[in-house]
């Protein structure tokens, strides 16, 4: 499934692995808000973000959950319901995908909202993909790519991005790469 890094939903259904993704960068959290995107998080979304109890917690962690709760302050971060028609549905998809409650409730409320989906999980980008229109599914590269091509985000960027990324253990380094160097030939094919 290719990823298209010239365009973007404005608002978009979150889950919480993308939550980390965009937060653990200052840089991309800054651009996005920038560029006017905004995200919404389900009540699932944000129990597996703040509240579910954790084996381990790191500083990190600590962290990202501030940084959460600041951002969810600021609105670049809403939340949304979910009423009982629209869990039974994520009843049904739990069957048949094995996903967890936030993917799904984000897939779900999705769908119901006519919003976009963004997961950085790839068997929920492929549900998502068939529940709600594919051109909505999003990920975190291609949001990076997306900031890249429309100019919010310049070359210098990409090396800050990545270490404040790597920082917090985020594993998406080879994605950014790869949608950097697309939004460049995009950029160029463009003009």
């Amino acid at each position: 499934m290719a990823i298209d890094c010239t365009r973007f939903t404005q608002i978009a259904v979150i889950d919480t692995c993308s939550i980390w993704n965009i937060l653990s960068s200052r840089k991309l959290t800054a651009a996005t808000k920038e560029a006017k995107r905004h995200f919404t998080a389900t009540s699932f979304v944000y129990y597996e973000a703040l509240y579910k109890p954790r084996t381990t917690v790191t500083k990190e962690d600590v962290e990202l959950q501030e940084r959460l709760r600041n951002e969810k302050d600021k609105q670049l971060f809403g939340s949304c319901s979910l009423d009982i028609t629209d869990l039974q549905q994520v009843d049904i998809l739990d069957k048949r995908m094995r996903l967890g409650k936030g993917e799904l409730s984000s897939i779900a409320f999705a769908k119901k909202a006519g919003l976009g989906f963004m997961t950085d999980d790839q068997k929920a980008r492929k549900l998502g993909s068939a529940i709600v229109d594919s051109n909505c599914v999003h990920t975190t590269p291609q949001l990076f790519g997306w900031l890249f091509f429309k100019g919010y985000l310049v070359d210098s960027d990409r090396g800050d991005i990545m270490r404040e990324h790597e920082h917090f253990s985020r594993p998406l380094r080879p994605f950014f790469e790869e949608m950097y160097n697309e939004a460049l030939r995009c950029r160029l094919m463009a003009r």
